[in-house]
């Protein structure tokens, strides 16, 4: 169930003349958001053209289409390369990657190959390569941070997400743009190069209120939930943004004992006020198995918690949709909403409980802005545009 829809009337003010012509490469990953941010970025530039805010004779300003005819072919031995089929010479250039896109294969002597995240890394620096340094700029959209969660080392570890971002930056990368990364201080590898974390909070506010017309907004109906210590501060922004409290739940461990990898959770503990007939946001970057969240879910329920939405910038679902599907079912939440920057499955698409947030004009936007030269800032702190949301909600008109 998908509510944003693309509305190609509301765009961006931007009256400047961008220095490089502007290229989009959307790996085979994300091809299909890709295809509607270049409907977003097309439209957008013919208008200002017509309005006369940007003059018809600048060079490449209005095409028919942004995307750069690329591919990453592979050999049957597995080995693969980056082509680039068109002249990016000067260009201000767009790669966009979902290195969690598990959808895709390859054949390697007769076998067949899903792709895993190393494999989507490993494309990315080929078509980087490709460009030859040619490009006037290149930035790099991946919204899943790679390796976003081996940001500390524990030991004899590996630092491996500082080490892919140092190999972007080596091999010419100025910008990257990356949603919720685990763990922000990760960009501190790179200190010299553009590095922006955008969160969704406005998209996952509008589409509560769609779906929840009567959600009332105060500390006496309404509370965020962070599902474990990690993502306090995600939670702490949602709540202060909506003047709401929120509430946590911390694992106790035992560690002493390793299973798996990892020390085994004895409880989780609540810290925050009475639940009790309240409706809760559950907030976090990703959902990987659910277990977490739907276990927050369930103790909230016991806590006698009214209705539940659970948000979550990327959902991995790395144990399919059977859990949500028994945890509906039980009436543990009422809605799964998280964003399209990852691959949704058609079977999650089509699951009642489900909402999808397209984030294809977001990316658009910081496409465009970026392009020209322009401040990101009221992008990343949509604090302006959520207060309009709310005050809409207040009146009780449709959002």
């Amino acid at each position: 169930m998908t509510l944003d829809r693309i509305d190609t009337q509301a765009r961006p003010v931007l009256d400047t003349i961008p220095d490089g012509r502007l290229a989009v490469i959307p790996l085979k990953s994300m091809e299909e958001i890709g295809r509607k941010v270049d409907d977003f970025l097309v439209e957008w530039r013919r208008q200002r053209v017509a309005d006369g805010i940007v003059p018809n004779s600048t060079n490449g300003y209005v095409r028919d289409t942004f995307i750069v005819n690329a591919s990453t072919p592979r050999f049957g031995s597995g080995e693969a390369k980056g082509m680039i089929r068109e002249s990016v010479r000067g260009d201000d250039l767009y790669i966009m990657v979902d290195v969690m896109n598990y959808s895709l294969t390859y054949n390697m002597s007769g076998y067949t190959n899903i792709m895993s995240p190393d494999d989507h890394f490993q494309d990315l620096k080929r078509v980087i390569s490709a460009a030859g340094k040619k490009a006037r700029r290149v930035n790099v959209i991946m919204p899943y941070l790679y390796e976003g969660r081996q940001i500390k080392p524990s030991g004899r570890e590996s630092l491996d997400c500082a080490g892919a971002l140092q190999e972007l930056v080596d091999l010419g990368v100025e910008n990257i743009i990356t949603f919720d990364a685990h763990d922000a201080r990760v960009q501190s590898a790179i200190p010299l190069a553009g590095f922006e974390t955008v969160s969704p909070t406005y998209q996952f506010i509008k589409n509560i209120l769609r779906i929840a017309p009567d959600l009332q907004i105060d500390s006496d109906h309404l509370m965020v939930i962070s599902p474990d210590e990690g993502g306090m501060s995600r939670a702490i922004y949602l709540a202060n943004v909506l003047g709401i409290d929120m509430g946590m739940f911390y694992k106790r461990r035992d560690y002493t004992t390793v299973v798996n990898g990892r020390n085994p959770v004895l409880a989780h503990e609540f810290l925050g006020s009475d639940v009790t007939g309240k409706d809760i946001i559950i907030i976090d970057d990703m959902i990987s198995s659910g277990a977490g969240v739907l276990e927050t879910a369930e103790l909230l329920k016991k806590r006698q918690a009214r209705r539940i939405f659970i948000c979550a910038t990327f959902g991995i679902l790395t144990g399919g949709t059977e859990p949500f599907d028994a945890a509906y079912k039980k009436g543990l939440f009422n809605r799964l909403i998280t964003t399209n920057l990852v691959y949704q499955p058609e079977e999650l698409l089509g699951k009642p409980y489900y909402i999808s947030c397209d984030m294809s004009k977001y990316l658009a936007l910081i496409i465009d802005t970026l392009n020209h030269d322009s401040s990101l800032s009221a992008l990343l702190n949509p604090i302006d545009r959520i207060q309009k949301v709310l005050d809409k909600h207040a009146r009780g008109e449709k959002i």
